[in-house]
């Protein structure tokens, strides 16, 4: 194969591609297409983080307003937690539109995270939104499959091809010098989406994360860089082995519809059919139920609270609980706490797997399915992706452990023994300078190793994805035939 061809095939392609006042128009549409998802991108970005860090603060200071109270009360005032959208999320939005981004944070309960806008939105939003990686990973193929499909089989049908292998070329060069064409050609569509992410990481550096942020960007580079150049060869490939170009302009089309619709939403459905998710009453019910037969802790007569009263007495050698040398009722809540929270990571964590079961049958397509395996990598990349979301449920109900923890822990240390239950008067109150001392909730992105972790299916569906387009270039150059 002689590469001097090769150069010669790729600048006839993206010649006879750009010459045509259509590609010009087609190229214009998209440009606009890119600023508008650019615009909105950065808007719902930026405005989102605004809002969600202006009540975060405003939730520190009401928690802080407190005056001088008992801490039980406190850990039922409770606070909330708010999700800091990711820097990357202007590029993919990911799952963001459909996950909540506010949790209230109480003891003794995990309330669910609340105001996702498909919740505010109609139901066009199951559509998707336009973004800049939506553009990439459906409208942007579309583009190269219309300007490819003739590419081969219009110069086999008007004789061209045989004149061309008549003077000494090769299937060879031909095939991967237009494979190489139609990726130079699609970098003008490619290019302006990459520098305008860049201009916006630099415009917007005061809020991109400092959790490798430009290896997360060279990482969705990378692979959407290999995706397209599978979806370039794939688009000569099929041109190549198409009796006319409008056999091939059907058959890319019919490519787009199985890959980018019939396949994903088949996995969904088959997640979905194979591992059933419980009601949010069965997963509540089933809750209770345990903490039921493991115990109450706001009910004096529970056999389990009874039982551990006696021995804490035993323990400390004395026959009455305000005797101790802590309050007791502070003990109380604290055990209580410990008890309601493992029951509660016990059932989430399975749900959680539930929904990850699910999941792997969507990644673990990607190897099927090389527009999956795309989504993932950008997604997951970008933070907007399932394990970020969990990530944050985690941060925030640790906090809220936490949180009630250390009220009990004040409760035990310094209202007064001498009083068996309850948390009225003046004199079983904590000064309010103890509610500043407790940190206020900071969300943080998730840790680029478990990104890594989570995308590892898609990435080597990518490498692979390439290596075959490769091979498909190579086995058709060997059966492709002039006539």
């Amino acid at each position: 194969m002689k590469w001097e061809n090769v150069r010669l095939f790729a600048l006839n392609f993206w010649h006879n591609a750009t010459t045509p006042k259509t590609f010009y128009l087609l190229h214009l549409i998209f440009i606009l297409l890119t600023v508008y998802a650019t615009v909105s991108g950065i808007q719902k970005n930026v405005t989102q983080n605004d809002i969600r860090k202006t009540h975060q603060t405003k939730a520190r200071e009401s928690w802080e307003a407190n005056p001088d109270k008992h801490p039980h009360r406190m850990a039922h005032f409770g606070t909330y937690a708010f999700r800091v959208s990711p820097s990357l999320g202007i590029f993919d939005y990911g799952l963001e539109s459909f996950t909540g981004n506010t949790v209230f944070l109480e003891a003794h309960r995990q309330n669910s995270v609340n105001f996702s806008e498909a919740t505010f939105s109609t139901g066009t939003l199951r559509f998707g939104e336009l973004s800049l990686a939506l553009l990439l990973q459906l409208v942007l193929p579309l583009i190269l499959f219309f300007i490819g499909f003739s590419s081969v089989a219009a110069d086999r049908q008007n004789g061209t091809l045989k004149i061309v292998l008549s003077q000494g070329a090769s299937w060879k060069e031909i095939l991967f010098g237009k494979s190489l064409g139609l990726f130079a050609i699609c970098m003008l569509f490619f290019i302006p989406i990459l520098l305008t992410v860049i201009i916006a990481s630099l415009v917007l550096e005061n809020q991109v994360a400092s959790n490798l942020h430009w290896l997360r960007m060279l990482l969705i580079t990378l692979g959407y860089l290999s995706f397209l150049f599978i979806v370039c060869t794939l688009t000569i490939v099929v041109s190549a082995t198409s009796s006319s170009s409008k056999n091939a302009l059907l058959r890319l089309l019919g490519i787009w519809l199985l890959l980018v619709v019939l396949l994903p939403k088949s996995a969904q459905a088959m997640g979905n059919y194979w591992f059933p998710t419980p009601t949010k009453l069965a997963f509540q019910s089933a809750i209770e139920k345990e903490e039921i037969q493991k115990g109450d802790s706001h009910n004096p007569d529970d056999p389990y609270y009874n039982n551990l009263r006696d021995s804490v007495l035993t323990v400390h050698n004395v026959s009455k609980i305000t005797d101790l040398p802590f309050n007791y009722s502070g003990f109380v809540m604290r055990e209580g706490e410990k008890n309601t929270s493992a029951l509660y990571k016990k059932h989430h964590a399975r749900l959680i797997n539930i929904y990850k079961s699910q999941n792997n049958v969507t990644r673990f397509s990607s190897f099927f399915n090389p527009f999956t395996a795309i989504k993932q990598l950008s997604m997951t990349m970008a933070g907007t992706d399932f394990a970020s979301y969990i990530d944050f449920q985690h941060q925030a109900d640790n906090y809220r452990y936490q949180l009630s923890q250390t009220m009990n822990e004040l409760q035990m240390k310094y209202i007064s023994p001498k009083k068996e239950s309850g948390s009225e008067g003046k004199t079983h109150i904590v000064g309010h300078e103890h509610w500043e001392e407790f940190e206020d909730f900071n969300h943080k992105p998730l840790a680029f190793n478990v990104s890594i972790k989570e995308t590892l299916p898609a990435l080597i569906s990518i490498v692979l994805w390439t290596l075959l387009s490769f091979g498909l270039l190579l086995f058709t150059s060997k059966k492709a035939k002039a006539i």
